[in-house]
């Protein structure tokens, strides 16, 4: 057993998060952590874990907060979670700011329009895969949870379908938390020049698209006090990165349990539960994100157990964990049950840096959930369930493929 006062060094290849996230829940509301050499406090008491992100005295701007910001970053696989500069690392007025820039595009007027445009792209990838010859084994991941995500944002943001394959093989990279540090900045130097190219096509030719907006944006206020270039370029990056990777994972996770738990279909099926009970319940118990780095504290925090996390030291808020803490869903926590009464959880995040593309998120799961079941009523694993292999990250929560029959 790791004594209490020495991090837990976590596995960057999530090799076993349930045993790693119960590990962490044991050892208290936060304990100390090692990410990828970055000693941090893992918090995963949910309690705690939204008073500190609704907390005043935490950040997420490294650069202005956390003590370590210049000796680690130039050296750290995980530098472009720290060091970009949009909202997701920003802090205060600043956040505030850049939020207000992006938010109206994911309104819920704004969600909801692009509603028969999500239900299009689904009925013509599910074409795709009626097609095959009967008996053939499909990844799902690789057929249907990878291109929808990635066509409906490259949509929004006007990003040509050409480049969806670039802009995905850059993001996966953002993910793997197996790359070394020159290996991770080589993926963020191909990432930059991908969008800076993006960037300077939509310049040129213009379109009704997110990315124009930003730009003009930008452009129309040539001094930066609206949007700079950085975080022009940055926050095209987090939209990519957020609107993709993490719904693949929660399609991968909503259609595995549902697999895997042919009950919990049955309640479904039977009307004892919607689609959206599963997107909610998935969420709960597989969220997207496992780890989210990082966060600081402005001041001391001290916690419920007299200990203190001291100004200028590292936060990681560990979602997965939490969302399954007994003390938030009883002794059933562990348990993929749709007719839960109380679905909470910490998904998308709380307070001001919720996720803006929760709405677009759940309206993609839980369409192509309901159009997955049922055009394909008896669909189940290619292999027995043992056998998924997780992705190999301690922050993206999915599987390396989604092997199937479908039927």
């Amino acid at each position: 057993m790791t004594p209490p006062d020495r991090p837990i060094v976590l596995d960057p290849n999530g090799t076993d998060p349930d045993a790693e996230h119960a590990l962490l829940r044991e050892r208290g509301p936060a304990t100390p952590v090692d990410v990828l050499g970055v000693r941090a406090w893992s918090v995963s008491d949910p309690a705690l874990l939204k008073r500190l992100l609704t907390s005043p005295d935490v950040s997420k701007d490294g650069r202005r907060h956390w003590a370590d910001f210049d000796r680690v970053v130039p050296g750290w696989p995980l530098a472009l979670w720290v060091d970009a500069r949009n909202m997701f690392t920003a802090y205060g007025t600043d956040h505030a700011r850049l939020r207000r820039i992006v938010g109206p595009a994911f309104g819920a007027r704004r969600v909801a329009a692009l509603r028969p445009g999500v239900e299009a792209v689904v009925a013509d990838l599910l074409d795709g895969l009626a097609a095959e010859p009967p008996g053939t084994v499909v990844d799902l991941r690789e057929r249907l949870a990878h291109p929808l995500p990635i066509t409906v944002i490259g949509r929004l943001l006007g990003v040509p379908a050409s480049r969806n394959a670039g802009f995905r093989a850059v993001v996966d990279g953002i993910f793997d938390t197996r790359l070394g540090a020159e290996e991770a900045a080589a993926n963020t130097a191909r990432l930059y020049a991908l969008l800076n190219e993006f960037i300077a096509e939509k310049r040129v030719r213009p379109g009704d698209d997110m990315t124009s907006f930003l730009i003009a944006t930008r452009d129309e206020e040539g001094d930066g006090s609206a949007l700079t270039e950085d975080e022009l370029r940055d926050t095209l990056l987090l939209m990519i990165a957020a609107g993709y990777e993490t719904t693949v994972n929660v399609i991968d996770q909503a259609v595995t349990a549902l697999l895997t738990h042919p009950e919990q279909l049955g309640h479904v099926r039977a009307g004892r539960a919607g689609w959206q009970d599963v997107v909610e319940e998935t969420l709960r118990h597989e969220p997207a994100v496992r780890h989210l780095p990082l966060r600081y504290a402005v001041a001391d925090v001290p916690l419920p157990d007299g200990r203190v996390i001291a100004k200028g030291e590292a936060i990681l808020a560990s979602y997965a964990a939490a969302n399954r803490h007994p003390d938030w869903h009883g002794p059933t926590a562990d348990a993929f049950d749709v007719t839960r009464a109380g679905k909470d959880h910490l998904a998308f995040g709380h307070g001001v840096h919720f996720c803006l593309g929760a709405p677009l998120a759940r309206l993609e799961v839980a369409t192509v959930l309901r159009e997955l079941f049922a055009r394909f009523p008896g669909i189940r694993l290619a292999v027995p369930a043992g056998e998924l292999r997780r992705s190999p990250s301690l922050i993206s929560n999915g599987h390396r493929a989604l092997p199937v029959f479908l039927a």
